[in-house]
Formats: C-alpha cells, structure tokens, sequence
C-alpha cells in the first residue's frame, strides 16, 4: 500500500475561547495548500482514498487536495487521525483496504511522525539523535508492506511544502 501523510496548512491561533477544532487555515496557510494540490495535480498523482481529520483545518485541507485532483469521490472523515485518534484502529482500518491501494491521510502534529515512526520500525517513538519533522502542509509516501503481526514499511520520500511546489 502506498500511504501518503499530509499535514494541514496552517491554521489561525488557538484562542481559550474558542473550540481548537473548529479552527481554521489561514489565508496564508490556504494559499501555501492550493499550490501544494496544484502540484501534486501536475504531477498527476491519483488517490483511492483521501482522508482527513475530523478537525477542520485538515478537512479545509483534504477538500482542497480533492478539489485540485479533481476527484471523484469525496473525502472521507478518519476519527483515527484525530490528534487523540488510535494508530491501532488506523492501521487496522488501512489493512481492509486494498494492498495496491494509494492512500492519501490529512492530519496533525506529532500524530503523523509517530505514525512513520512505527511503519518503519521506530516503535513511533524518537531514537536517540533521530528526528522526522514534517512541516505544515509538508508530506511523506511510504510503502506499507504488512499489518500484522505489526505494521512494517518504508519510507520512500518526506518533503517540505516549498519542495512540493517545485515538483509543479
């Protein structure tokens, strides 16, 4: 399975008054994702499934994305991506999905590190001088090889926002 991690834009400041999941992309961080999806449309990417966050700048996100790859289908809300999600019932809902699958997930910070931390044998947890950093609208593609006993995969790419705009 190819899986494909995508971090939201940026989004406006958190404020204690208002909900932090109804926050939503800047006009900066909206415009830096349409250019992110243009080139990912030029480089003619194609995804079975995209899906997001329950939390509205990553849906804002994942609809841009959609929009620009002019999918046909619509993009799917993942609980499992939440911050709080459960990576066990994320992986588990990936394996019922097709092994030749493109998957496209929108989510957050450290959720999706973690997340590459564990398919590529890190425990999802940080070694000792190891760092993964994906930026705000930056994205990886890993290879999924298996789900049991334990996820395993590779790493194949991991890019910033500004070197996916160069792709276009």
């Amino acid at each position: 399975m190819e899986l494909y991690l995508l971090r939201h834009g940026e989004a406006g400041t958190r404020v204690p008054t208002a909900r932090d999941s109804e926050r939503a992309l800047t006009a900066s961080g909206k415009e830096e994702i349409e250019k992110v999806a243009k080139s990912l449309a030029s480089q003619k990417y194609v995804f079975d499934v995209v899906a997001s966050s329950p939390l509205k700048r990553a849906k804002d996100t994942a609809s841009i994305v959609n929009k620009a790859l002019k999918r046909k289908g619509d993009v799917e809300e993942w609980h499992e991506l939440s911050p709080e999600g459960s990576k066990a019932a994320f992986f588990k809902r990936l394996s019922k999905l097709r092994p030749t699958a493109a998957v496209l997930c929108v989510g957050h910070e450290p959720y999706l590190t973690t997340t590459i931390g564990e398919v590529v044998g890190m425990g999802g947890e940080r070694l000792p001088g190891s760092r993964i950093v994906l930026r705000k609208g930056g994205m990886a593609k890993l290879v999924v090889v298996r789900f049991t006993p334990k996820v395993s995969g590779e790493l194949r790419w991991l890019l910033t926002p500004k070197q996916l705009k160069r792709l276009a």
